[in-house]
């Protein structure tokens, strides 16, 4: 229940190790609802809001949102993911925390509609990303405490049905005729409730795992340290491309810009769903197999041929090839380096903080990511730029090599 009583909560012994792919499912799902708690939002229905308020000031108002967005969101899944761990040493459970967040997200999306002003929106998106927070931290928490690792490839894969799911929403919200936005996000909020409620209902039922000795929390710190680098690589070219994909197909082809963000939105939605199968399917191999990091390397190395692609394209085409490839690599990465981390965790005591560091992973290359571009790419010629986020890319597949307590 909610509630998370405290039995549940402790373990019991005799109580077997592995889930139900049910239960796998009903997580996988509840993830999908944490994406679409943002993605439909900040993609496109933001930018149609700020828009509306500051209308030529609009792109200084969107650069204000997104900033201070993703301090705020940085920040909350720290603290948040510090409570919950509280909560849970208290007997009272982290799915208690998903209620609140549910609670908070209401609240801020109704202060999203009521803005009016450049200075009311910013401060609604900054609540609004600490709500989401609220929802998200306890929630890749309760991953780590009730999912043995021995079946986390399955669950990252899962995890890669997210993205896709919130894309498909997000299309089909703003293609909804005659429907304001104080509707719009109130779908996305039962969309929200719809798929978390199911594993706020279940019972909590950790895994058993022994605090480590201070010998062994010394070597699983450096190796999630190794494994944040890795992934900080990765996201990285991520970062750029979300930023600078369409300034980029428009260097290999002379079509206005109206016409190739139409197109660029089709090579996305594609990109979105090739990761799925292959995720799933490398997951499931790597809890065959009890091996992770070669499928790491090797989607790090897929995604780094793919920028490679991107770099030697003459023609728009080839370059939706390359960035597809890119993506199946990058994206099944990203899904199977959550379990892989959450095996790192120095101590089940702290896993919700230690969580909330390692999202920095998703917000610090957004600032840190474009300075590539700027300091490689001109309008016309992008090749420098996607050769330099190959080599990050591959540096962070090589990066997880480094990792010594998992294989």
């Amino acid at each position: 229940m909610v509630g998370d009583a405290a039995s549940s909560e402790s373990g019991e012994a005799g109580v077997p190790e592995r889930r139900s792919f049910a239960f796998l499912l009903i997580y996988g799902i509840a993830n999908i609802g944490g994406v679409v708690a943002y993605m439909p939002l900040l993609s496109l229905l933001l930018p149609v809001k700020v828009e509306a308020i500051a209308g030529a000031g609009r792109l200084g108002v969107f650069t204000a949102c997104v900033v201070a967005g993703g301090v705020a969101a940085a920040l909350s899944n720290i603290l948040f993911g510090w409570l919950s761990d509280r909560s849970l040493a208290h007997g009272k459970g982290r799915r208690r925390w998903m209620l609140a967040g549910l609670v908070a997200l209401a609240a801020a999306l109704t202060g999203i509609v009521a803005a009016a002003s450049p200075y009311a929106i910013v401060a609604a998106i900054v609540a609004f990303q600490i709500a989401v927070n609220i929802l998200l931290a306890p929630l890749l928490a309760i991953m780590a405490d009730e999912i043995p690792d021995a079946q986390k490839g399955v669950a990252s894969g899962l995890l890669s049905l997210g993205r896709p799911v919130a894309a498909a929403l997000s299309a089909a919200l703003v293609a909804l005729p005659l429907i304001g936005e104080g509707a719009r996000l109130l779908l996305v909020l039962l969309a929200v409730i719809v798929c978390v409620l199911p594993l706020m209902l279940v019972p909590a039922r950790r895994v058993e795992s022994a605090v480590p000795v201070a010998e062994q929390r010394y070597l699983l710190r450096y190796d999630l340290t190794m494994a944040w680098g890795a992934r900080f690589l990765i996201q990285v070219a991520g970062a750029v491309l979300s930023v600078y994909l369409l300034y980029y197909f428009q260097s290999l082809s002379n079509e206005p810009a109206e016409t190739m963000a139409a197109r660029v939105g089709n090579v996305f939605t594609i990109a979105y769903l090739l990761p799925v199968p292959i995720a799933l399917a490398i997951g499931r191999a790597s809890d065959r197999i009890g091996r992770r990091k070669p499928f790491l390397l090797a989607t790090a190395a897929v995604a780094a041929i793919g920028l490679g692609g991107m770099a030697l394209a003459q023609d728009w085409i080839a370059g939706a090839v390359a960035f597809c490839v890119y993506a199946s690599g990058a994206e099944a990465f990203l899904a199977l380096h959550a379990g892989f981390a959450m095996q790192l965790l120095p101590d089940p005591r702290h896993r919700g903080r230690d969580l909330g560091i390692l999202n920095l992973t998703n917000t610090l290359p957004s600032v840190l990511g474009p300075v590539i571009p700027w300091l490689l790419a001109t309008p016309h010629d992008f090749d420098s730029a996607m050769l330099a986020l190959a080599a990050c890319a591959l540096a962070g597949g090589l990066l997880i090599l480094t990792v010594r307590g998992r294989r």
